[in-house]
């Protein structure tokens, strides 16, 4: 049962939103240093360095691919550490992992600060906040989510030019050392402040003995797998598209408009996840889920027939509305067809299979192109992706096949 359900969600004095507002800070700075920022961090290692990029692109790989296997076992931390603390100690992790990037000198501190920077992610990422804003909303959850996951882009819209400028200005080291300390001073007394169970509920009460029952059930679940594979490939089609847009762009639009697509993907995600929010707590998520992935595809698709500066960039535009509501979806169909006794184990075991297959989508695209010479073929290829995961997220095998952890 979920503690929220005899309050009013939509008061602003709800405490809940206060949570809200700290799941924002959280994904923030984790998506803006853990996520948008590795692009900054390759240049500049690469430039103070001489480090080779693929030295620096195998640490990231290294990190996405462990953040995804630690994952899995948030419910466990929870139980045995808590939320708070479990918290704390991402944000000591990813903290330590930023100072590290900063003062590095040999690569294998670059290993080292990337596994911490996987840690961070356990603690402060999106497996953490799926589940503390499902214990405090019911009747808003949708909007809750949406808020709080905007800190993702926001953290790649503003941290990411904030850390160019000020490289640029007082050097690497500095601003990163600087960016550490104000994530530090925002997230840390806020975090302290607001972020605890509802009163009334022990969510993973019994997280130590069910954990790994929860997780073999929900490897059987078929309302788990088909929720967790249709976003999983149309997350591989997502990240092929988004680390090769620049390149594919450049040459049609120049590096400029390029660049200006970007933005608007980007502003166009935040847009997205608030305008979704606002209604989706009305709308069945598999229906909206399934919308989405067929408008990428619709996008893409255009996309390839045209050359035209203006089309391009409206492609762009409706491709990026749907961007961040693809990590929105999963809790609020967990919720409704798994239930609150798993949510943790599901999120966090859904939230690892779906990293591990969207890391192959950057090098698959990459690879077609390499044999074919152009995009045509790879981008058709995620939009067969993307229409594929949307026939399958509609797919309802049985009735509200909750998993009942013993």
């Amino acid at each position: 049962m979920i503690a929220a359900t005899d309050v009013d969600e939509s008061s602003l004095h709800y405490r809940g939103w206060r949570v809200v507002l700290a799941c924002f800070l959280m994904a923030f700075f984790m998506f803006g240093f853990g996520l948008y920022g590795q692009g900054v961090y390759l240049a500049e290692l690469q430039r103070a360095h001489g480090w080779p990029g693929t030295l620096v692109s195998a640490a990231s790989t290294f990190s996405f691919l462990l953040t995804s296997v630690l994952v899995i076992f948030t419910d466990d931390l929870l139980a045995r550490i808590g939320l708070r603390p479990l918290i704390l100690c991402g944000l000591s992790a990813l903290g330590a992992s930023t100072v590290l990037l900063a003062l590095m000198q040999t690569p294998w501190q670059l290993y080292l600060a990337y596994a911490l920077m996987s840690v961070g992610w356990t603690g402060m990422g999106t497996v953490v906040i799926a589940t503390v804003l499902n214990c405090w909303f019911d009747r808003r959850r949708g909007l809750a989510l949406s808020l709080a996951y905007n800190g993702a882009t926001c953290g790649g819209i503003v941290l990411v030019p904030l850390l160019l400028s000020l490289s640029g200005s007082i050097g690497f080291q500095s601003a990163m050392l600087a960016a550490t300390m104000a994530m530090v001073v925002l997230v840390l007394p806020v975090v302290v402040m607001f972020v605890d169970w509802p009163a009334r509920i022990s969510p993973v009460a019994d997280g130590r003995s069910s954990a790994g029952i929860a997780r073999r059930t929900l490897l059987g679940n078929a309302a788990f797998w088909t929720m967790v594979l249709p976003i999983a490939i149309a997350l591989l089609a997502q990240m092929g598209f988004i680390i090769h847009q620049v390149t594919f762009l450049e040459p049609l639009i120049g590096r400029a408009s390029a660049g200006l697509a970007v933005t608007i993907m980007a502003v166009m995600a935040v847009v997205g996840r608030l305008s979704l929010g606002l209604f989706v707590d009305r709308l069945d998520p598999r229906l909206a889920c399934a919308a989405s992935m067929t408008s990428q595809a619709a996008a893409l698709f255009v996309l390839l027939q045209s050359t035209s500066p203006t089309v391009l960039l409206a492609c762009c535009a409706v491709y990026g509305f749907s961007i961040g509501n693809m990590i929105t979806f999963p809790p609020l169909i967990i919720q409704r067809e798994i239930g609150t006794a798993a949510f943790a184990a599901a999120i966090g075991l859904g939230t690892s299979i779906s990293g591990i297959v969207s890391a192959f989508g950057p090098g698959i695209v990459g690879l077609v192109r390499s044999f074919t010479g152009n995009y045509t073929t790879a981008f058709a290829i995620c939009v067969l992706l993307d229409l594929v995961a949307a026939a399958t997220v509609l797919w309802r095998p049985g009735r509200r096949a909750k998993v009942l952890v013993l």
